[in-house]
């Protein structure tokens, strides 16, 4: 009896390595790269014939650029991140831990952008009840901003086929479901999916869209990698709850730099600019006080004079404890280990703690200098001179070594009345009426301020 030739399964390749799959996964196994497998069979780029001419090629001189203008929100901070504002069509992408001040922030700037147009905003996680709870709270209520609650891709498309809105915000593009699709809302097919859809519609009908995107434990974008390649600008907000700084960073943007930083005061009554947050990471006191000193870190382009604290009290168990907050840890152990070998500060039976003032983050190595001079004030239980602010990077044989952008961060300090500054040899343009002392150890850093 003659065998039945039985039908091969339809097999997947990878296109970078070669990896092949019994299903198509979006994942390569072997190599770990995204929309790279194919199936088996499938017809190849070279194979298809040329298809129709939807865009005639136009000389570039002759594009009109008067539909990518960009239109400011209304608000300062967030513009210097988009780089001026909005771009019709654009399609922003947002992500933000649990609580951050994502759908604050949004609200407020679906307020500002309604005064010129209609804003659709899109909840998928909320109720509209809800989200007009926190309108009210936050004062952003307008007749142009329009509210609905909806969790299906067609439902939110027919939404913006009969509204037609200036600024689109869907919060969040985790919680769309098509169905067309299989999976769960959230998986890799949905995601790619719904903001595929998305995309198309932006781009077709020249409406500005937000997408909100959720994060990971470690803070990456949960989903296909591939959304931040598909998108026009990637904003994150930084921050942490328990404090009042927040943090807008864009880490894409093909309408701008992608290293500007917007700052907001996030409270009870809503998220507002800080146009000079300075103020929020430095304690203003009469007299000196050991254990603290003051330096300026970049955030993007942006200089920020911050306070850096330090508390050195004698060990009462076998082993000196060591604490940090808002500051890199390896470096900070780093610092310790070298002011205890070259400028005789005994930290060995002490807990030492150090840390940040008003939330900030400063992991920089220009930071390097100040947490020296802080800890060995603290250890000295001697105050460090009023006024005074310390720049630079400390390397691990003692010496004092040069960083970026120190004439900005000179001209940030005096311009907030600092009149003195410790900053390494050969450190570029000094702001006129500022002293400036050139060290190049931190043995002569910490004579500086002893005399």
């Amino acid at each position: 009896m003659a065998k039945t030739k039985m039908s091969a399964k339809p097999g997947y390749k990878c296109a970078e390595c070669g990896w092949v799959s019994i299903q198509w996964v979006g994942r390569c196994g072997e190599c770990q790269a995204w929309g790279t497998v194919a199936e088996i069979g499938a017809p190849k780029a070279g194979s298809l014939k040329p298809g129709e001419v939807t865009t005639p090629a136009t000389p570039i001189t002759e594009i009109d650029i008067r539909e990518s203008v960009t239109e400011p929100t209304g608000l300062g901070e967030f513009d210097r991140v988009l780089g001026g504002g909005f771009v019709p069509g654009a399609v922003v992408l947002m992500s933000g831990e649990p609580g951050v001040g994502k759908s604050t922030l949004l609200l407020e700037v679906a307020a500002k952008c309604a005064e010129r147009g209609t804003v659709l905003y899109l909840t998928g996680e909320e109720s509209a009840s809800q989200v007009r709870i926190r309108a009210s709270r936050v004062d952003a209520l307008h007749e142009n901003l329009l509210l609905a609650a909806e969790t299906d891709l067609g439902s939110v498309l027919a939404h913006v086929e009969e509204v037609n809105p200036k600024v689109l915000i869907i919060d969040s593009v985790q919680t769309i479901a098509a169905s067309t699709v299989d999976g769960a809302p959230g998986g890799m097919a949905q995601v790619r999916e719904v903001a595929g859809a998305l995309i198309r519609t932006a781009k077709a009908r020249n409406i500005t869209t937000i997408l909100v995107g959720h994060v990971t434990k470690d803070g990456t974008l949960a989903g296909p990698r591939t959304l931040e390649h598909l998108v026009d600008v990637v904003v994150a907000i930084e921050g942490d709850r328990h404090a009042r700084l927040r943090l807008v960073r864009a880490t894409k943007n093909r309408y701008g730099a992608a290293d500007e930083v917007g700052c907001f005061d996030l409270g009870d009554s809503g998220i507002r600019e800080l146009p000079d947050p300075s103020e929020l990471f430095l304690t203003r006191r009469e007299t000196p006080v050991a254990g603290t000193a003051l330096t300026v870190s970049m955030e993007g382009t942006r200089p920020f004079v911050t306070e850096v604290q330090a508390l050195v009290d004698p060990t009462t168990t076998g082993n000196a404890r060591r604490a940090v907050s808002g500051l890199d840890s390896s470096r900070v152990s780093m610092v310790l280990a070298v002011l205890e070998r070259y400028a005789n500060v005994g930290l060995k039976t002490s807990d030492t703690y150090t840390a940040t003032v008003g939330g900030v983050r400063v992991v920089e190595p220009a930071a390097d200098l100040a947490i020296a001079l802080a800890v060995a004030s603290g250890q000295r239980n001697k105050a460090l001179p009023q006024g005074v602010v310390a720049i630079g990077e400390l390397g691990l044989s003692g010496e004092i070594r040069r960083v970026a952008g120190i004439p900005r961060r000179l001209a940030e300090a005096h311009r907030l009345g600092f009149d003195h500054a410790i900053v390494p040899k050969d450190s570029g343009t000094v702001p006129q009426g500022m002293r400036v002392t050139e060290v190049a150890t931190i043995t002569d850093a910490l004579r500086v301020i002893s005399s």
